[in-house]
């Protein structure tokens, strides 16, 4: 039986605090788009794909990235944060193989 929840269909918003500070205000899917266009989806989410990355290639722990980048709790809610990081993740790595040269170009799609 598929479940879809209020997380599935309205993008969350939200404010991750370190240390008091606002880092980050967005809105996100749950599931990143998936496909071969850029959509503006990935325009709006560029910075967080790069902060990704960043915090893959300093081993940065998946429970930490997505807390701090999505403001999930992945004690509270493991299943959501698990697909979010891995969705995100991965739409981050398909940016740095495919989705740039969109985004050099200039070209809608």
């Amino acid at each position: 039986m598929l479940r879809i929840g209020v997380y599935d269909i309205v993008p969350a918003m939200y404010e991750s605090r370190v240390k008091g500070k606002v880092m980050i205000k967005a809105s996100f899917r749950d599931d990143a788009p998936t496909g071969d266009l850029l959509t503006d989806y990935d325009r709006d989410h560029v910075k967080l794909y790069l902060r990704l990355l960043d915090a893959e290639a300093d081993g940065a722990d998946w429970k930490e990235a997505i807390e701090v980048l999505f403001g999930i709790d992945p004690a509270t809610e493991p299943e959501r944060a698990r697909r979010v990081y891995d969705s995100h993740l991965a739409r981050a790595h398909w940016m740095t193989e495919h989705g740039y040269r969109i985004l050099r170009l200039g070209r809608p799609n």
